[in-house]
């Protein structure tokens, strides 16, 4: 029996404009997705990302970008090969590119995430 590919929603789009308010915490309130992630805004060659997560995401890796996790709210687990990384909060990590890794959150999470705009947030 072949099981359904998980429900990932990404949107690669610009939400703001430079000069415009972000504002995360509406955009997290009204997001009923399991596995959200939305492109805020760009500075520079980076964007900045609003991930609202619950479950886990897939091994991957990024061969050529490092990529920036901070916390606002839950609890927030990246597996490493060798270790897992528990984020709590205003927390944040880097992982570092060519690191396989995989993300999970075991509750309803909110994130932001930074990383140059040509990442392909789903791995190389």
């Amino acid at each position: 029996m072949k099981s359904e590919p998980f429900p990932y929603k990404t949107f690669l789009n610009v939400l703001h404009k430079p000069l415009e308010v972000v504002d995360v915490g509406k955009l997290a309130d009204e997001c009923k997705d399991k596995w959200y992630n939305q492109t805020l805004c760009q500075v520079n060659d980076s964007v900045v990302r609003l991930g609202v997560v619950e479950g886990e995401y897939h091994w991957h890796e990024h061969k050529e970008l490092d990529e920036f996790f901070y916390v606002v709210d839950g609890r927030f687990l990246i597996d490493l090969e060798d270790r897992v990384v528990d984020l709590g909060p205003r927390q944040g990590f880097v992982v570092p590119k060519g690191v396989r890794h995989r993300t999970r959150a075991p509750e309803r999470t909110v994130i932001l995430m930074v990383e140059r705009a040509d990442i392909i947030p789903t791995g190389d």
